[in-house]
Formats: C-alpha cells, structure tokens, sequence
C-alpha cells in the first residue's frame, strides 16, 4: 500500500511539474537547477532528503546498471516497460522532492538568524 501510494504521489507531481510553470509555481529549469543545492544541503545534513535521496541515486543505478540488460533480453517488452516505471517514477520524484526543497529553502532564507517574530 505504501509503496503504491510514493508511486502515485510521484507520478501527480510529475504531471503538476509538467505544467508548473502555466500556474506560477516553479518552472523545470528552476527545479533542475535546485537538485545540485538540494543533494549538497543533504549531504551537509541540513536538508532531510537523505531516504528519498538515496531511493532516487538507486533507482538511476538501477536503470543504467549492465545487470538489468538481461530482463530486456529474454523478456523484451516486460524488460523495458520496467524500466518505463522506474524512469517516470523518478522523473517524478526528483521534480516532487525539488519542490519540496525549493519551499523549505525560501523559508530558511526568509529567517534572521537571532532574531524572534
């Protein structure tokens, strides 16, 4: 149930972020160019995207991995529509996540260190 819950979520993000930018939100440049900020803001342990982080680094190994050719091979079509799914899961999930970053670091800029509202 979880896992068809992450899959739904990212394919609706990657169908919002496809037409973000008609309805004001975040453009796909804007995103893409957020994901160098948001792996080293995770990385520094500033930002809590590490499991989601980690899922998108192994989903990419997974569909450019030598080792997947073989279900491609003998299984053709059901080889490749894997691939489909795990490549638009992804695509989705890299545009929820940027946004999800581009949010959190408007609001850490907005703050004042030191200072109480």
């Amino acid at each position: 149930m979880g896992r068809t819950l992450n899959r739904t979520a990212a394919f609706t993000a990657l169908g919002r972020a496809l037409t973000a930018g008609a309805r004001g939100g975040p453009s796909l440049g804007a995103r893409l160019a957020a994901l160098p900020r948001m792996m080293w803001a995770t990385i520094t342990g500033r930002y809590d995207g590490g499991k989601r982080l980690a899922m998108m680094v192994a989903a990419t190994a997974y569909v450019a991995s030598p080792i997947d050719l073989v279900p491609e091979a003998f299984l053709l079509l059901v080889g490749l529509i894997d691939d489909a799914v795990v490549i638009a899961w992804l695509a989705g999930a890299i545009l929820s996540e940027t946004e999800r970053f581009i949010e959190w670091d408007a609001a850490r800029r907005s703050v004042i260190p030191g200072h109480v509202v």
